[in-house]
């Protein structure tokens, strides 16, 4: 929900939430890297945009029955603090993020969650560090996006008060994705939240950025083909497996504009990316 440094949003907890509370409250902080367009004097550690780098043996990703995935963007796992962050990414490698974008039919199939059919539509490739790579050309009927390098800031984010982590926190038993009655669903203390980070972000691990319900809370609902209820434990257990991979907003740098100002996030269970299943990642998008 919110991204800032650890001293502006313990400071923010504790203007607007009861001492005890915003204590609890920034317990739940995670750490996350941030990823802003880098300046000449900043260290590049990837890029969105631009053309990929693949190994020569790796076909270009793509949806069976409508075509070539766009590149999205690409990350340097060795450039990453990767030690910094609460996710196990590789120390080294590259990861190369792919989205059927709509060039090629004009937005007419989407890729969705809940559409198990349209899975096909987004990927995600770990290139080793120790294969050999080079910058592919995309496929015929595809443009490019601008290229704009990325580089990382590290800080804390924070989920929405109706997220399961922190509602099981605060109010266990509220009904998930609602606002309950408590000091961390206060107006004003989620005005607040809102006015010190309003934009979504390109990011790497902590809490999703959500613009709608928690995007977790989609992709459980997904894998277990939404046949639960949102008061079904198992689908609060379900959503505890997932933590994000990666999010990236609309930018105008890079030309990419997701639905209304929306942005894409990739999913992964804790334990496909411990054993580099990158390609059990889930996807999903939202816009306002």
């Amino acid at each position: 929900m919110t991204y800032g440094s650890s001293e502006a949003l313990r400071t923010l907890a504790h203007q607007h939430l009861p001492f005890d509370v915003a204590e609890r409250w920034v317990g739940l902080f995670s750490p996350a890297v941030r990823l802003e367009a880098a300046t000449a004097a900043d260290i590049a550690v990837g890029q969105i945009g631009g053309l990929p780098k693949l190994p020569v043996d790796v076909e270009w990703p793509s949806w069976a029955g409508h075509g070539p995935l766009s590149f999205i963007a690409s990350l340097d796992c060795a450039m990453l603090p990767v030690g910094a962050v609460d996710i196990m990414l590789p120390a080294e490698g590259t990861l190369s993020f792919f989205y059927f974008d709509g060039q090629l039919d004009d937005g007419d199939a989407l890729v969705l969650a809940e559409d198990r059919e349209s899975w096909g539509g987004a990927r995600v490739l770990y290139t080793p560090a120790e294969e050999k790579w080079g910058e592919r050309d995309v496929p015929a009927g595809l443009q490019p996006y601008p290229k704009v390098p990325l580089t990382a800031r590290l800080g804390m984010t924070t989920a929405e008060p109706w997220h399961p982590q922190v509602r099981d926190v605060f109010a266990p038993g509220a009904p998930l994705g609602n606002r309950y009655d408590h000091p961390v669903c206060s107006r004003d203390f989620l005005d607040a939240l809102w006015e010190l980070d309003r934009e979504v972000g390109h990011q790497i691990g902590g809490h999703a950025h959500s613009v709608q319900n928690p995007v977790e809370i989609e992709v459980a609902e997904a894998v277990m083909d939404r046949d639960v209820s949102w008061g079904d434990p198992a689908l609060d257990k379900e959503i505890s497996n997932w933590v994000l991979l990666a999010q990236f907003d609309s930018d105008d740098a890079a030309d990419m504009m997701w639905g209304d100002a929306g942005a894409l996030y990739w999913l992964i269970r804790s334990q496909d990316l411990a054993e580099r299943r990158f390609d059990r990642a889930m996807f999903t998008w939202q816009c306002s």
